[in-house]
């Protein structure tokens, strides 16, 4: 994905709703009524009220009863919320109430560890699984902020190729717990291998090398669903992703020069391209760090949404984009990423031979070393 210049994008929007690709059945409606109820976790006010509004319009139409007093606050808030419906047909406001409550009963569903292609073993790191045609890769280290380890950069590289090659639609990638990713784990700079910090560099510049070719050669949409705050590679990679969907507690900091280090991910050619050069440098020279509506604005995220309605907003969103022909969405994100893929293998070659070049200074290796001293004082 590569995402139009800042003069040609439409302003952020916060919050919208899916629009419906086909309705319902009134048998899906009335088992999701009961779904409903077997709910453990409260979603929210703001939720509760979409889906007593929804429920309204499915089953008697566009709002016909009078105003509430404004001291009825409840009533009020009820009132105003079928409302905003508006127009909305009954059958896709069928469609919609579906499709909130399926995704709320899937948050609080727990993800089951994939079987990678020709393996026995289940992720470590991870937890994968597929459902409606979408393959949802999650980190999973949250009492680590799902920092990247070694381990984890192999197992998603092997999780990628799965989910490139497996029936679903759509891919996801998303954190577990309150971060989407801290970033790299420096404690990968402690293993020092028998061959010296040569060696490990040299091996971890060819791992992150496959790592990053991953995202550019992978054939499917695929879609971030930025859960917390971002660091790091996690920030840089996102240009590669077709579409980016952020909470508002999001942040996005890659503070590479801190650690006498440089960008990867091809953000070094695909941020400028994006946001333009000067808001690139602030982040990828100066280490600003970026709220999730400045990162909406300047291109890097497509959409964010409220933090009480976030799941439940975008699970929708995604299973109406599964829905549509998944030929038809492979073939044309080939058009669309063909055009510059090789380009960026060149981009993700430069930019990984400078890292490994970085890793061996005495300046990245000084800024690695007050990090650590700094972690052991706290």
């Amino acid at each position: 994905m590569f995402r139009a210049s800042k003069a040609a994008r439409m302003p952020c929007v916060e919050l919208h709703s899916t629009a419906a690709l086909m309705a319902a059945s009134v048998e899906e409606f009335n088992a999701a009524k009961e779904k409903l109820g077997a709910l453990k976790k409260d979603p929210g006010n703001e939720v509760k009220l979409k889906i007593y509004a929804l429920f309204k319009q499915a089953t008697q139409g566009p709002c016909n009863t009078p105003k509430p007093s404004m001291l009825d606050f409840v009533n009020k808030a009820k009132w105003d919320a079928w409302k905003s419906l508006g127009s909305t047909s009954q059958e896709e406001a069928r469609q919609q109430y579906v499709d909130l409550i399926s995704s709320l009963v899937g948050a609080e569903a727990p993800a089951v560890a994939a079987q990678p292609i020709g393996s026995t073993k289940g992720f470590q790191t991870l937890l994968m699984s597929t459902e409606d045609n979408i393959t949802t890769i999650r980190l999973n280290r949250p009492e680590k902020k799902n920092a990247i380890t070694v381990e984890m950069y192999n197992e998603l590289i092997e999780a990628l190729d799965h989910a490139g090659k497996d029936d679903s639609v759509i891919t996801v990638i998303t954190g577990s717990g309150d971060y989407y990713c801290s970033g790299n784990d420096l404690n990968n700079f402690r293993k020092i291998p028998e061959g010296g910090v040569e060696k490990m560099a040299k091996d971890s510049g060819e791992l992150l090398k496959r790592y990053v070719k991953a995202y550019i050669d992978f054939p499917k949409p695929l879609i971030g669903v930025i859960n917390g705050p971002a660091v790091g590679v996690s920030v840089t990679l996102l240009g590669l992703f077709d579409v980016v969907y952020a909470t508002e507690r999001a942040t996005f900091h890659t503070p590479f020069s801190q650690l006498g280090q440089s960008p990867e991910g091809c953000s070094s050619y695909l941020f400028p391209k994006i946001m333009g050069a000067a808001k690139a440098s602030e982040m990828l020279l100066f280490n600003k760090k970026l709220t999730a509506a400045q990162a909406c604005e300047v291109g890097l995220v497509t959409e964010v949404f409220p933090e009480s309605s976030f799941q439940a907003e975008v699970w929708t969103r995604l299973r109406a984009y599964a829905k549509l022909p998944r030929n038809s969405l492979a073939l044309s994100k080939q058009l669309i990423r063909g055009v510059e893929k090789e380009k960026l293998h060149a981009i993700n070659d430069a930019e990984v031979e400078r890292l490994m070049e970085r890793w061996l200074s005495d300046e990245c290796m000084q800024a690695i070393v007050s990090f650590f001293q700094a972690k052991s004082k706290l």
